[in-house]
C-alpha cells in the first residue's frame, strides 16, 4: 500500500527523515517553497502532507485534498493546521513536541542568561570599541525564583536548568503535575497568580490555543513584582505585546527575552528596539540536532500511523 501513497514536502525537513520515509516505500516529494495557492492546486494528488511553521493548513486544504490521510508536522506547535477540520474528516494530524525540547530549553536559559548579564548590550558595546564595564552590574540566578508556565516537554527541561543553577522553581500548569516530579525537580505547583507575584523571572511553555492567547495580558503583567523578568519561547501571541510594551516602562519590568512574535516577521518593532528586550528570530528549535529529530521522528510515525 506504501508504494502508492504519495506524500509532500512543503517545509524544509532534514533530509534522513525524507530517506527513511522513501526507504518504507513512500514516494516522496519535496517542494519547500511552495506558495499557499500552489499547494492548494496540487493538494489532491497526496495522500500526507509534511509542514513546519510557515506552510498552513487551513480548512480550504483540508478539504481540497480529497485524498489526505494525515497531515505532519516537524515541530511541536499545531497552530497552523486546523486540527478540528482535519479531525472531521479523519485526517490523522501527527507533530514531534518531543524534539525540540533540549533545544528550546537550552535557549531559555541563554537568554535569561542574556537578561541577568546583558550579554547582547555588552557585545554590542566593544563590537563599537566601547568600554563599558561599569554599566554592567549584573545579577545572579542562583537563589533566584523562576515562575514556569507549563510543564510539557520544554517546561520540564527548562525547570531541570534552573534547578541545576541553584533557582528556584515555582510551576504552574493545568492539571497538577506528578508528585514525584515536583519532587525531583525540588519545585512548588502554584495558582498563576501566585507565580506571577513571586517569581523574578517568569518563563512560558505552553501551546498556542485560543484559551492562551494573550493569556499574559495587562492584569497578568501588572500582578509581576517591580524589577522581573518574563521570556517567551512559546508563541508570541500568548503575551499581550502591547501590554508587554507599558509594562517594560521604568518602574515595571525589568526586561524581557522574546524569541516568539504575535507576527512573524514583527510588523511593529518598537518592542524589540527596546533597551531592556534580548529578542531572537524564532530560533528556539534551529540546531542541528532538533531539526533531525523532528524529521526522523515525524517519518517513524508516518510510517507506524499508515502501516
Amino acid at each position: 500500500m506504501k508504494s502508492n501513497l504519495k506524500i509532500l514536502v512543503c517545509d524544509p525537513i532534514d533530509t534522513e527523515g525524507i530517506q527513511r520515509l522513501e526507504k518504507a516505500g513512500f514516494r516522496v516529494d519535496f517542494k519547500p517553497t511552495i506558495t499557499p495557492d500552489g499547494l492548494k492546486k496540487i493538494v489532491s494528488d497526496y495522500d500526507v502532507l509534511i509542514v513546519r511553521s510557515r506552510t498552513k493548513v487551513d480548512k480550504e486544504v483540508l478539504e481540497t485534498g480529497v485524498r489526505l490521510k494525515a497531515v505532519g508536522r516537524a515541530g511541536a506547535g499545531l497552530d497552523n493546521i486546523d486540527v478540528d477540520t482535519a479531525q472531521k474528516r479523519g485526517i490523522k494530524v501527527l507533530n514531534t513536541p518531543e524534539a525540540p525540547a533540549v533545544a528550546v530549553a537550552e535557549l531559555t536559559i541563554g537568554l535569561l542568561l542574556s537578561l541577568a548579564r546583558r550579554i547582547p548590550y555588552a557585545d554590542r558595546t566593544m563590537k563599537e570599541r566601547s568600554w563599558t564595564k561599569k554599566e554592567l552590574m549584573g545579577w545572579e540566578l542562583r537563589d533566584k525564583t523562576l515562575g514556569t508556565i507549563g510543564l510539557g516537554n520544554v517546561g520540564e527541561q527548562v525547570a531541570h536548568l534552573a534547578k541545576a543553577f541553584g533557582m528556584k522553581v515555582l510551576i504552574n500548569k493545568r492539571t497538577p503535575p506528578d508528585p514525584a516530579l515536583l519532587r525531583e525537580l525540588e519545585a512548588e505547583f502554584v495558582p498563576l497568580r501566585e507565580l506571577l507575584i513571586h517569581s523574578d523571572v517568569v518563563t512560558i511553555h505552553v501551546p498556542y490555543t485560543p484559551q492562551t492567547h494573550h493569556m499574559i495580558g495587562e492584569e497578568e503583567l501588572a500582578q509581576m513584582r517591580k524589577g522581573a523578568y518574563i521570556i517567551n519561547t512559546s508563541r508570541g501571541a500568548i503575551i499581550d505585546e502591547k501590554a508587554l510594551l507599558r509594562a517594560l516602562r521604568p518602574g515595571g519590568l525589568s526586561g524581557a527575552a522574546l524569541d516568539v512574535f504575535e507576527f512573524e516577521p514583527p510588523v511593529d518593532w518598537t518592542l524589540m528596539q527596546l533597551p531592556n528586550v534580548v529578542c531572537t528570530p524564532h530560533v528556539g528549535s534551529q540546531t542541528e540536532e532538533a531539526q533531525k529529530a523532528a524529521s526522523v521522528l515525524l517519518a517513524e510515525k508516518i510510517i507506524s500511523s499508515l502501516s
